[in-house]
């Protein structure tokens, strides 16, 4: 799946003159965390969240600014970071309070870049964008009703799929898997059991990751995992 399989299209957004009281209308009202920010042609200039709207003059709770001490050399770090924090709490619009530097992605990005880049950047939305406009919104809620929306859709393989072709297909994602280090002789398929061996040095993660692949995989009823004794090498 691409991210335009599961963006909303119907992004709500401000522009760089919209008031900061506005903008905190805007989020209340519709229910959410963050908007994109566009120009009068529709591309994208920043984004803004309730995080930016967390320390605020109007309601006390902008960010204290007693000095600390601070070596000489840091003092003008120090400075700058107060004169941030100044204009966080007691700027009139958007364009003063939001993030410049923008994560974007496209509407062809896979489903997994998406994931790692929310992950990655501790973020919880990112636009998606068309030569430079905004075309949609990605929420970290899109992905999990994403994930929800797959229970209803159909098995690729159906049940009747015999041992050799399920051992064939776990086989061959084992292999696509740097963590999994498993010999063909490992694996064994009987009636649509899937049999793992491992030895018991490998971690709780590893043998979990090794369940996971072989309950995904078309036409597998269950799983029997086999723990032996470290070390552990492919019978001749």
């Amino acid at each position: 799946m691409h991210a335009a399989d599961v963006m909303a299209t119907n992004v709500i957004t401000v522009t760089p003159d919209t008031s900061v009281k506005d903008l905190a209308a805007v989020l209340s009202r519709h229910g959410i965390s963050g908007v994109p920010v566009v120009d009068a042609a529709n591309a994208l200039v920043g984004i803004v969240s309730e995080g930016d709207l967390l320390h605020r003059a109007e309601t006390g709770t902008e960010r204290r600014t007693e000095r600390r001490r601070v070596r000489w050399l840091d003092s003008f770090a120090a400075d700058r970071d107060l004169a941030r924090d100044y204009v966080k709490s007691h700027a009139n619009t958007v364009g003063d309070v939001m993030t410049r530097d923008v994560i974007t992605v496209s509407e062809t990005a896979a489903l997994d870049d998406v994931a790692n880049l929310l992950e990655i950047n501790r973020i919880k939305r990112v636009p998606v964008v068309r030569d430079g406009n905004v075309v949609g919104i990605i929420s970290r809620a899109n992905l999990v009703r994403a994930l929800a929306a797959m229970q209803n859709q159909p098995a690729a393989t159906e049940a009747d799929v015999d041992d050799r072709t399920i051992r064939q297909m776990l086989l061959a994602e084992l292999r696509g898997q740097e963590w999994a280090r498993v010999w063909d002789a490992d694996v064994v398929v009987r009636g649509g059991v899937v049999h793992l061996w491992c030895s018991d040095d490998r971690s709780e993660e590893q043998r979990q990751a090794l369940r996971v692949a072989a309950e995904n995989t078309p036409g597998v009823r269950s799983v029997e995992m086999h723990i032996l004794s470290a070390p552990m090498f492919p019978p001749i």
